[in-house]
């Protein structure tokens, strides 16, 4: 089967674990003929947002074809603001697919896939979503303009020739349902998560020593590890606050990522050579490893696909409580934070550290439970399982 994803409402960033990259990947494992068509927009060194130089064509290591498309030249401005492309009708034509995922639908050329799927009645599409009221529609304009009127109408015009609509979280599940007037019938949840073949053959005790050397901790030290893109939203600097108040000597917290500018100040003011060790940015590999070297993994801010990564490699976790948001708690492998505040990262934090049992719980939950629902060579078949 041809399955085209198009990835054109955001971003595609070459060589990283992100749905748009996972499902690709094991699509093809899966047997099928697969391209993505995505925007020139990817991430830089620094993790900020950047547009590439040109267009381009490649085959990826994983074995699928990514296209890059840029913005239409006429009105650049506008059309970049609104998502018009170079040539969308025409890559559909040429590519003939039998299946076409869509990875969020707020771009216009929307109009083009649907003039396409209209001419092509065997063409199967499925839609995720990747917005909610978290990382998006956090002003007027943007919940009643964009979301509530432009991509409500492209939602109804679309809807017709859309198999399922997918949440990548039960927020965004609600959000399809609320603001874009999706029948709840068409609606499932389909959960980011992690790639299998990053965790076959690590074994944690061993990476645990070898990072230990590497970064100059013990491996009896109890381990918390955080990371990511490290902005205020994440709240990373009130999760330093709380491992400084612990001031136990055999705690240790690993920081992974990116610094931003915002923060790069705090972040060095309130670091703690003591009991704190930052290791820069890491690549998946790198992610999944610290991931799995951590004796517990906090992220006490907004949501990432991290988040996800961390269930998935059966790591017990501490995340910040959102509504819509607990589907990361398979059955008691992770706590649950409800304030932006220091002193209830520390009390959280104090408990699991002080009771042995409490821990093997969700130790054991996690390792039983995270990946069998969390990896992506069985979301990748759930993805498309209704064709």
């Amino acid at each position: 089967m041809k399955i085209v994803h198009l990835c054109l409402s955001s971003f595609y960033i070459d060589n990283y674990s992100y749905q748009e990259n996972m499902l690709p990947k094991y699509h093809v494992l899966q047997g099928h003929e697969v391209t993505v068509i995505a925007s020139l927009v990817s991430f830089n060194s620094s993790g900020e947002p950047c547009l590439l130089e040109k267009e381009s064509t490649k085959i990826t290591e994983d074995g699928y074809k990514v296209i890059r498309v840029d913005y239409k030249k006429a009105f650049y401005k506008f059309n970049k603001f609104v998502r018009i492309y170079n040539g969308i009708s025409e890559l559909l034509e040429l590519e003939k697919p039998d299946l076409i995922f869509m990875h969020d639908f707020s771009f216009l050329d929307v109009r083009k896939v649907i003039s396409y799927v209209k001419k092509n009645r065997n063409v199967i599409m499925f839609v995720d979503c990747h917005t909610d009221y978290i990382n998006s529609a956090q002003t007027w304009i943007s919940l009643n303009i964009f979301h509530k009127l432009i991509w409500r109408y492209y939602a109804k015009k679309i809807s017709p020739y859309v198999q399922k609509f997918y949440g990548t979280t039960p927020l965004r599940s609600d959000f399809l349902r609320d603001v874009y007037n999706i029948n709840s019938k068409k609606i499932e949840l389909l959960v980011m998560g992690i790639d299998d073949d990053l965790i076959k053959n690590k074994d944690r005790v061993l990476l645990k020593k070898n990072y230990a050397e590497k970064l100059n901790f013990k491996e009896s030290d109890f381990v918390i590890v955080t990371g990511g893109k490290i902005d205020l939203k994440k709240n990373v600097h009130l999760l330093m606050k709380a491992v400084s108040n612990l001031n136990k000597v055999n705690v240790k917290l690993v920081i992974f990522g990116i610094v931003t500018t915002e923060m790069k100040n705090d972040f060095d003011s309130l670091f703690n050579s003591d009991c704190m060790i930052y290791s820069g940015w890491q690549n998946s590999n790198g992610i999944v490893d610290h991931l799995m070297f951590a004796d517990l993994v906090v992220f006490p801010g907004t949501h990432s696909v991290l988040w996800e990564q961390a269930v998935g490699v059966g790591t017990p976790s501490v995340f910040k409580y959102w509504q819509g948001m607990t589907h990361v708690d398979v059955g008691g492998n992770c706590e649950f934070l409800y304030k932006d505040d220091v002193n209830e990262i520390e009390n959280v934090l104090d408990n699991i550290l002080e009771s042995y049992d409490k821990y093997n719980v969700m130790a054991k939950q996690a390792l039983e439970k995270g990946l069998r629902y969390f990896s992506y060579s069985d979301i990748s078949k759930r993805a498309i399982k209704s064709y």
